[in-house]
């Protein structure tokens, strides 16, 4: 299942909306985490505070009765995306930092940790974390052989 340009735009729309729920203020808020559900079934993209408290709730077409057994994983790439799109308005949302947008299963079952926010802190995809400790033993072997 690729993402269709309708349901990128879903997807940011629905990010942006969550977004607003934050406006620039003085005092950051005090947060750990927004999480976003989304169900398989219905299609939808909700989105929660730490309180379980709704912030937003949209219909992404494609995903209704989306039985992909990579319904999730597709998901994540679309949201990431999405957000990745939206970092300078993530940054500057005020939220006590660190805090991190998080994809859940309509069972609220955490599946992802999708975009970290945080000043000093990058969140690297697990496809470049691949084989790193394999890399990184290698190359200590090689230091201490010369």
């Amino acid at each position: 299942m690729k993402a269709t340009e309708q349901t990128l735009q879903e997807a940011e729309r629905a990010i942006r909306k969550t977004i607003e729920k934050f406006p620039p203020a003085e005092e950051a808020t005090l947060l750990t985490d927004i999480h976003l559900r989304v169900n398989q079934d219905t299609g939808e993209l909700m989105s929660f505070d730490d309180d379980d408290n709704e912030l937003n709730r949209c219909v992404v077409e494609q995903w209704i009765d989306n039985k992909d057994d990579k319904f999730y994983q597709e998901v994540a790439a679309t949201l990431r995306t999405t957000l990745h799109k939206q970092k300078d308005k993530i940054e500057q949302m005020p939220i006590l930092k660190p805090f991190s947008f998080v994809l859940e299963d309509d069972d609220k079952e955490s599946i992802e940790e999708l975009y970290l926010v945080d000043d000093d802190t990058a969140i690297l995809h697990e496809e470049l974390m691949v084989d790193l400790d394999k890399d990184l033993d290698d190359f200590l072997d090689k230091l201490l052989k010369d």
